[in-house]
């Protein structure tokens, strides 16, 4: 039996059991969150809001699935006046629609359902099916298609048995595939769509924007046929260039969400809906994990194991390099822990002097020492109290301090300098370090068994430089954030200059990311980012230039005698316009073996 994804990797040159990977077993969530009958609109509301989710099924005794429950029905119910304390309203649901593990993903897209309970044999539910994972089922399965022989045939029965619109473009904007349902949509047939460029056939795309910028938009919002709806665009890279982009038109109009939207307003309540406990209004920066920003699998693994690990009171380890959003996991891990209702305090370990170290972290007593303030003055751990406390730096503590911490960790309790009295302590531990702690416990620099308390639960976050796929994503996102905080308009980086970005190795990682976008947003003149504005931002040498100069190209083809070979690969840079990419696509070579040969040639 396949698992989710990992067919993606184990493929092989032999014939494709297409309806096999499309099973829905492959793509579906194995052991769902629930709900039942005897829980209040506020228990299911509270358990969709700490993890994330919009909807939930209902089971009875049996674990059979009766019905699914909808958050937004939970907050129309809540508009219209009734208790929170109340039960589950089973007839807000939506419609009940089981399947089986085995059923294909390219008959449910025919179906209009969003939720799909997955049964056994005894009716019991053993797992979740979303629209969005058959969306991803099948965009993974077009992207693998490609490679194949067979793709072609496949890749059409897949593209028309979608309930999406569907709409495929090359390098040049040139729309060559667009399926039944999109030409439904627009009452555009496939074959009038199909050699137009999609900007004749599709109102307010940036479908050709996509495949120039090379960076891909999901959940976007465009104006098609007068409706808001939500579209995603998937560049299409082979060999470091885009070769087309993929345009996906959800047939879901944001209209609902409006309404809901300006009843709020309309009954005052707006505040009372979206305040939280500490009277900050929700958004984005308090949904756990949705500022961690990324799809590969490296990131995905580790938020998958730091959602887990959420869920536990257990000690957390977090450990990578500088720059890689340790604390951004941390905060999310607390917001969805047990420890959630308290607060989350940040300890820099590498900023408090030694001789300090001990009243900063457990406080003192009035008169401890000269200069103690009347009163005394309670330490971070007791501030932290049914709480978490974020240890930063943890490799920085002093070896003596290593000792009192460890003894916090195992007592779960703290004396203040100078009392006697002993305080019994509730805290979360999450701590991180860019140091390699087992290094340090091999010379003696860090204590073995505090590093056994504090490595409970391990979470390694991958350096940018490993996790490639997620560049682009990540410079669309702080583009549009940057932009929008300086009230500038939204530049737009070339496919060159994307591609340029990825080679980079990022030594400060995202953090630098962030610098650079930051520095390219305020600094380039115009709308257009060019590889030249990259290199300006970026004065580095981590990664090879993709570009040559002109004067450099002028000098070489000044000079007379030049090999047959270097000839050719001067002719080849010249028509190229000095792109590296495209001169080695003219010499039928790969660009790596290009810049080898450059660099045996004696360019520059």
């Amino acid at each position: 039996m396949f698992t989710k994804y990992d067919w993606i990797q184990d493929a092989t040159d032999q014939p494709l059991d297409t309806e096999g990977i499309l099973e829905v077993k492959n793509w579906m969530t194995q052991n769902p969150f629930v709900a039942t009958t005897e829980q209040t609109i506020r228990e299911i509301a509270d358990r969709m809001f700490q993890h994330e989710i919009s909807a939930l099924p209902v089971v009875n005794q049996e674990k059979q699935p009766i019905a699914i429950v909808k958050a937004k029905d939970l907050l129309g119910n809540l508009l219209n006046g009734h208790s929170p304390n109340q039960k589950i309203p089973l007839a807000l649901s939506e419609e009940l629609a089981c399947i089986k593990e085995t059923d294909s993903l390219t008959k449910l897209v025919r179906l209009p359902h969003k939720h799909f309970p997955v049964v056994d044999h005894q009716s019991r539910l053993i797992g979740m099916l979303t629209r969005q994972d058959i969306i991803d089922g099948l965009m993974k399965t077009i992207h693998f298609l490609q490679r194949r022989q067979d793709a072609s045939e496949i890749l059409n029965v897949v593209l028309e048995s979608a309930y999406e619109g569907i709409a495929v473009v090359n390098q040049n904007g040139i729309i060559q595939e667009f399926n039944e349902a999109y030409s439904r949509f627009t009452g555009i047939d496939r074959r009038d769509a199909i050699g137009r460029h999609v900007t004749e056939v599709i109102e307010n795309t940036q479908l050709h924007l996509t495949v120039k910028t090379g960076i891909p938009e999901r959940g976007d919002l465009q104006m098609i046929q007068g409706q808001s709806m939500i579209v995603h665009r998937i560049p299409i890279w082979k060999e470091n260039q885009v070769i087309g982009a993929i345009g996906m038109l959800i047939f879901e109009g944001v209209s609902e969400v409006y309404r809901i939207f300006e009843k709020i307003k309309e009954n005052g309540t707006k505040e009372r809906v979206v305040r939280s406990e500490e009277g900050k209004t929700h958004d984005d920066s308090n949904i756990p994990f949705s500022q961690i920003i990324g799809e590969s699998e490296k990131i995905s693994n580790v938020k998958r194991i730091a959602r887990r690990a959420a869920r536990t009171s257990a000690t957390v380890l977090i450990t990578g390099e500088s720059g890689t959003g340790k604390e951004l996991f941390a905060r999310s891990i607390h917001r969805l822990s047990p420890f959630s209702a308290g607060p989350f305090l940040t300890v820099n370990c590498s900023a408090i002097p030694e001789n300090l170290f001990e009243s900063e972290m457990f406080g003192y007593e009035e008169g401890a020492f000269s200069g103690a303030k009347k009163g005394g003055k309670p330490g971070k751990v007791e501030l932290a109290q049914n709480g978490t406390l974020f240890l930063d730096e943890v490799g920085e503590i002093p070896l003596m301090m290593q000792a009192k911490l460890l003894r916090m960790l195992q007592e779960r309790e703290v004396e203040r300098v100078g009392g006697v009295k002993k305080y019994k302590v509730n805290v979360r531990i999450i701590a991180a370090t860019n140091r390699n702690l087992e290094e340090m416990v091999a010379h003696g620099e860090f204590r073995e068994d505090l590093f056994y308390r504090l490595n409970i639960i391990r979470l390694s976050i991958p350096p940018l430089r490993e996790r490639t796929g997620d560049i682009a994503i990540l410079l669309s996102h702080y583009i549009k954030e940057i932009s929008q905080r300086y009230e500038l308009p939204v530049k737009q980086l070339t496919s060159e200059a994307v591609s340029l970005l990825v080679e980079y190795e990022w030594p400060g990682n995202i953090r630098e990311l962030v610098n650079v976008v930051e520095r390219m947003v305020t600094l380039v003149d115009g709308i257009e980012i060019s590889p030249k504005d990259v290199y300006e931002c970026l004065p580095s040498t981590k990664f090879t230039q993709p570009f040559v100069s002109q004067e450099s190209l002028v000098e070489l083809g000044k000079k007379k005698g030049l090999a047959k070979e270097k000839s050719d690969l001067v002719e080849a840079l010249m028509k190229a316009n000095g792109n590296k990419t495209k001169a080695a696509e003219l010499l039928g070579i790969h660009r790596t073996t290009l810049y080898q040969k450059m660099k045996r040639l004696g360019f520059t």
